[in-house]
């Protein structure tokens, strides 16, 4: 018996009803999980850092590898420095010229000094001879008063004290004289101090940037890749070596708004990668989004693309990242559990997490 048409619209509608049916079984099948904890996926990233030169220079060799695991100050590349070693002889040559300009300021002091007591002593010869011609002349003027003496004994004796006002006059103003060339030489040895100071202090500025020289790594972790080559001549702040720290690694995921505004900081997260869904990660929330925004595309399905959601950091505890430090990659994918509800046990998959197994 053939169907008829109306039998054909029937089953064609109980078979939609039936694949949409299956359809929405899917989309609402429970994960598992108990109410009260949340989960999303992500991947595992770490901090990145750039190592660069912080003058400008030729690059001269290059001890790191890509994929290399280094350890905080290991060096990792050096810089070019030889007319920086040329620049700090230069500059210990200064210093030695101050040097020698301060023991030669300190010598002219001391002589100026000897001359000032020279001088001081002269102005005192001169005020005793001023103060006998200034005697003489008196006796001298009393004696003409009764004709004792002749007059010109008295004109002499007069000019004679005159000439000793004025040699004593001179000698008062090669005293000032010492005076100012002692403080020109005290000065003098004060300006070569400073030359002293500020040689010491470019020699110092010329072995900070031999130093700088020497590119060491800031933390743990390993060599993503290089971005220069030796011999490269590069500009101030020319990246070498990107590195990945990885006593800073944590998983991104995203939460509808619904669980992000449940999670505070420093909530427990348990963390299950791809490449290794035996070991459980524990980690702790170190960043809730106060944005909400798409998911990316590499996460989320077409359809939830379309919502909204809140980006969430869990970072691992930096112990438990130092321990397993060879094994740590980046880039790997993952599922994020979060417990909103604190009261709510993790399911017995997630409960025993790596530091357990392995402490």
């Amino acid at each position: 018996m053939i169907p008829s048409a109306k039998q054909w619209l029937v089953a064609a509608l109980v078979a939609v009803a039936l694949a949409g049916g299956y359809y929405i079984w899917q989309r609402v099948e429970p994960s598992g999980l108990p109410v009260g904890i949340a989960e999303g996926n992500g991947r595992i990233e770490a901090v990145e850092i750039d190592i660069a030169t912080k003058s400008a220079g030729r690059l001269r060799e290059i001890r790191a590898r890509e994929g290399d695991f280094v350890r905080a100050g290991e060096i990792l590349a050096l810089m070019d420095t030889t007319q920086l070693a040329a620049q700090k002889r230069q500059a210990e040559a200064q210093l030695r010229r101050a040097e020698i300009s301060v023991d030669t300021a300190g010598s002219v002091v001391t002589q100026r000094e000897a001359e000032r007591r020279a001088a001081l002593a002269l102005v005192e010869q001169r005020g005793a001879q001023l103060d006998a011609a200034k005697r003489r002349r008196a006796r001298s003027e009393q004696l003409s008063l009764n004709n004792t003496i002749a007059q010109q004994v008295v004109d002499d004796d007069r000019a004679n004290e005159n000439g000793a006002a004025a040699a004593l006059a001179a000698s008062e103003a090669s005293l000032a004289a010492s005076d100012a060339a002692i403080s020109t030489a005290k000065a003098q040895i004060i300006d070569s101090r400073a030359a002293v100071d500020a040689a010491k202090a470019a020699i110092e500025s010329i072995e900070t940037e031999i130093s700088d020289g020497t590119l060491v790594s800031p933390r743990d972790g390993r060599v993503q890749f290089l971005v220069a080559q030796p011999g490269e001549v590069l500009a101030s702040g020319g990246r070498i070596i990107n590195l990945v720290d990885l006593t800073d690694v944590y998983m991104t995921f995203f939460l509808s708004a619904g669980d992000a505004g449940k999670v505070s900081l420093g909530s427990e997260v348990r963390l299950v990668l791809d490449a290794a869904p035996q070991y459980v990660i524990p980690a702790k929330v170190s960043f809730v989004a106060d944005v909400a925004q798409f998911t990316p595309k590499t996460v989320e399905t077409e359809e939830e693309r379309q919502k909204l959601m809140f980006r969430v950091r869990a970072r691992i505890e930096p112990q438990l990242l130092k321990k397993y430090i060879n094994y740590v990659k980046t880039g790997l994918p993952g599922m994020a559990y979060i417990r909103l509800d604190q009261q709510v046990a993790w399911p017995d998959s997630l409960e025993k997490v790596l530091c357990n197994e392995h402490s």
